[in-house]
């Protein structure tokens, strides 16, 4: 029995990530190549994600803590998701798929959270440590995000629709395999707070009263801006490398490298946290953050693929050790009663804000100063902008934000 909950929990672990990796790393390239579109017209629409993260998770959270069943909810959503999924090959212009996309994030982002909602619920209830069980079964979601990715590469779906069939067609499995997943019923035990601003986690925003809280947030937001800019253009500027090249036939494919190597950092993570120090990884992500876009700015150079090939390597340190040394410091420096709360501003910031900004301001960018005289794009130009924001950021952090490394901190977590 305990292997089959295990087991069961995989499987939506993996297809959760599956139904998102089929699209999101190549819609860039179905806007571009396939449409024809502007980086400004398709960075709204990759806006969506942003903007579906700012509330939505939090709303559903509410649902699911008073009135329903969480794995039925998540069901619902995953099917709701899979209709504006299945919408796309259908539009026509950027303005109709911004809300078409909007729609299908607003019914996805939340099922994120959820989805380790249901496995703690699960494993909790069936006598599991969840720290120990969990892991394992959320690095399947990884995995299920490389497969999407591989899947559409090698289909041939980067620039056309098909990517979004295969993804839907992943959401319906899901959905209804969401049905027959253990019953995960609101806990009526606990006492729901009256309060609409505690129930949306806002009573959290206090702590921007607090001066070192507010710096991290702030570079938190910073940081933000930085984190989905390879995911938006990072297939499209491989798409863009000589036709019939092992790069430009195997972009998403190569760019999922990028998973592989979060997976095995996530690994490493505790014996950095130990050693170095909450700060200092922070610090260590942010300096990845600077060679991710370095190198990939230096792609077209004669030695490019080696360049291509290790930016996708650090992206599991750059992306790994902001999120969860960042989820640590939450965790080891808020009060207890607030540390909920002050998760969903964290994510709020990095995913809502810090994303939303970036989303917007890169593409801007790019149509504005990047986008040569016959129509192509100066790719090296606009990661060397990426790679300097990413640079002023890390020293701005190392010279203001101030946190000694005390071990101590990291006990409570550890256990």
């Amino acid at each position: 029995m305990g292997k089959s909950i295990k087991f069961r929990l995989t499987a939506m672990s993996f297809l959760q990530f599956f139904v998102w990796g089929a699209w999101l790393t190549t819609i860039g390239t179905y806007c571009k190549d396939g449409k024809g579109w502007t980086f400004g017209e398709f960075g709204a629409v990759f806006s969506t994600l942003a903007l579906s993260s700012l509330i939505m998770p939090s709303l559903i959270g509410i649902i699911a803590d008073k009135w329903m069943r969480a794995e039925r909810l998540y069901g619902i959503l995953h099917l709701l998701y899979a209709g504006f999924l299945f919408v796309v090959p259908f539009v026509d212009n950027p303005d109709t798929l911004f809300y078409t996309i909007l729609g299908a994030m607003i019914c996805y982002m939340p099922t994120i959270s959820l989805a380790n909602s249901i496995s703690y619920q699960v494993l909790t209830t069936n006598g599991y440590n969840v720290l120990k069980s969990f892991p394992p079964i959320r690095v399947w979601g990884t995995v299920g995000f490389i497969i999407a990715m591989i899947t559409t590469n090698q289909t041939h779906s980067n620039a056309n629709s098909d990517q979004f069939i295969v993804a839907g067609i992943g959401a319906v499995i899901l959905g209804l395999y969401a049905f027959s997943l253990p019953p995960c019923p609101p806990d009526k035990s606990v006492k729901q707070s009256k309060s609409i601003i505690d129930k949306l986690g806002l009573n959290a925003f206090k702590l921007f009263g607090n001066y070192k809280m507010a710096l991290f947030f702030i570079f938190s937001m910073l940081l933000g801006a930085a984190l989905q800019l390879s995911n938006m253009y990072g297939d499209t500027y491989l798409h863009g490398f000589p036709k019939g090249s092992f790069i430009q036939e195997n972009s998403t494919t190569v760019l999922s490298i990028s998973q592989i190597s979060e997976t095995l950092f996530i690994l490493t993570i505790p014996f950095f946290l130990k050693r170095f120090g909450i700060k200092n990884v922070m610090l260590f992500a942010m300096a990845a953050w600077v060679l991710r876009y370095g190198f990939f700015a230096l792609g077209d150079s004669s030695f490019g693929w080696v360049l291509i090939i290790l930016s996708n390597i650090v992206y599991g340190m750059a992306f790994d050790f902001f999120n969860i040394s960042g989820s640590m410091f939450i965790e080891t420096n808020t009060d207890h009663s607030i540390r909920s709360s002050a998760q969903g501003l964290f994510m709020m910031m990095t995913n809502g804000f810090g994303a939303y900004f970036g989303t917007v301001a890169s593409s801007w960018v790019i149509d504005t100063y990047f986008i040569l005289p016959d129509g192509q794009t100066n790719w090296s130009g606009a990661w060397t902008v990426f790679a300097a924001y990413s640079l002023v950021v890390t020293i701005l952090f190392l010279i203001l934000f101030r946190h000694k490394h005390n071990p101590a901190e990291l006990s409570e977590i550890s256990h």
